[in-house]
């Protein structure tokens, strides 16, 4: 809010200073304007008006939470909470000030009761700062809220979960080609946890960050999922909607209880999907709150303040060329490999793997492969798609599913134009002449100039 709009409620209030709800407006405006020292001022002459309305105290006990007068806080919310129709709202703040106090368990059980009460309330932040505390604090298996609680919200965990926790079942095998991409991530990934005494003996920590970029469709996103399969980790697949708030400081928020989540659950691969939009270079932004956001998403890759030890961090983008300068310094991600579309070998191995459990007669991929020059794994599964459209009205006709033959996925590939094609114009104009580093000499390689 604009001061001339600060400075026309205060001279509202001067003329008519026993109104509780212009005051109310007033102290929302300074609020948001983290005007808080005179927040609590207001606070208490509206009190002194209306000393039984439990709203205002519970703001101020927000506002000293803000200020980090955490005493003052607790013994005006304490006698809020001392009565039993109490809200969540007052329960939640309670949480807040106890973990500023750190009183770690009565935080967790006051954010239960305020969760129970209302469980639109859920706070991935404060979760994760509680379960931190938990673990610090020496107790043997502590135990630990977790995001979204189907106990709290009533609903079952695949819907209150914001982030789906997976137990990938496929591993490299299910991956065609991309050999090696695999033995990029095998050497950076999988060999430290499975040998971890030799790579602390040489001082390298278990975790890091890849960064795979390319063209949409070739299997980056598989190829993370597999990932965490081949080691049997955890995986959590993060969205820019999982993380980007309309709210300042909350994006930074829900970034920090994310990786928080991650190390809790550790051995643990977390995966950014279209990272440049998280992460797009400062130097282009006018906007300070997408700032802070890479800000606090370098500060967490870092690793300072947190430990990430059995944090595997992998990324994936179509635009590198958006994404900040800052995320490929060295031990952040320090691995940026380039996705190019699948090969003859591994397009073969991915229409195998596509039609496998479907009815099929033999297949002369020598003949495909031909037909397939540049598309990418999901442009193959158009033209599998394509051939069984194909076959659904003879087979329909017949009574019986009919196989799929060369022939049908030959004229569907020439049907479908590959979509990588598109990508690598714009691309190249990056790998011609805004390479001065030589990040993108692959895409020249690939290209061949």
């Amino acid at each position: 809010m604009e001061f001339n709009e600060l400075d026309s409620l205060r001279d509202a209030i001067k003329a008519t200073p026993n109104n509780v709800p212009l005051r109310k407006l007033y102290i929302n405006a300074l609020t948001k304007a983290e005007r808080y020292e005179e927040a609590a001022i207001e606070i208490k002459e509206a009190l002194r008006l209306a000393p039984n309305e439990t709203s205002l105290k519970i703001w101020l006990a927000t506002v000293y939470h803000e200020l980090n007068k955490t005493s003052l806080g607790l013994v005006v919310i304490e006698e809020v909470v001392s009565n039993s129709s109490a809200s969540g709202n007052a329960w939640f703040i309670y949480a807040k000030l106890l973990l500023q106090a750190k009183q770690v368990g009565d935080a967790k059980d006051a954010y239960e009761k305020a969760l129970i009460i209302n469980p639109e309330l859920k706070d991935n932040f404060l979760e994760s700062d509680i379960n931190l505390k938990l673990q610090q604090n020496n107790s043997p298996e502590p135990e630990k809220l977790v995001l979204g609680n189907a106990a709290f919200s009533g609903q079952d965990d695949d819907e209150a979960n914001s982030i789906d926790i997976e137990r990938p079942k496929i591993t490299f095998n299910d991956v065609g080609g991309m050999d090696k991409l695999k033995e990029e991530i095998r050497m950076k990934i999988i060999a430290p946890l499975e040998h971890p005494e030799i790579y602390k003996a040489y001082g390298k920590k278990i975790g890091g960050g890849i960064l795979m970029y390319g063209p949409p469709g070739c299997g980056k996103t598989h190829l993370a999922r597999a990932t965490a399969g081949e080691v049997n980790a955890n995986f959590l697949s993060v969205g820019i909607n999982d993380i980007l708030d309309m709210y300042i400081g909350n994006s930074e928020r829900n970034l920090h209880a994310i990786f928080q989540k991650a190390r809790q659950m550790k051995p643990c691969v977390l995966f950014f999907d279209e990272v440049d939009a998280l992460g797009a270079s400062r130097t282009d932004m006018r906007n300070f709150s997408g700032r802070h956001v890479i800000n606090q998403f370098l500060s967490e890759l870092d690793g300072v303040e947190y430990d990430n030890e059995g944090v595997l961090i992998l990324a994936a983008t179509n635009a590198p060329w958006h994404l900040d300068s800052a995320f490929r310094r060295p031990g952040r991600f320090d691995r940026i490999i380039f996705v190019p579309p699948p090969d003859d070998t591994a397009r073969a191995a991915i229409l195998n793997i596509k039609l496998k459990d479907k009815p099929v007669k033999e297949i002369r991929f020598d003949k495909l492969m031909k037909r397939t020059t540049d598309f990418s794994g999901a442009d193959l599964e158009a033209v599998i798609d394509i051939a069984i459209e194909s076959k659904l009205e003879e087979s329909m006709r017949k009574g019986m599913p009919m196989p799929i033959e060369t022939d049908d996925l030959v004229n569907a590939a020439k049907k479908h134009r590959p979509t990588t094609k598109e990508w690598f114009q714009a691309a190249k104009n990056y790998a011609l002449f805004a390479n001065e580093a030589g990040l993108y000499d692959d895409i020249l390689k690939y290209l061949k100039l």
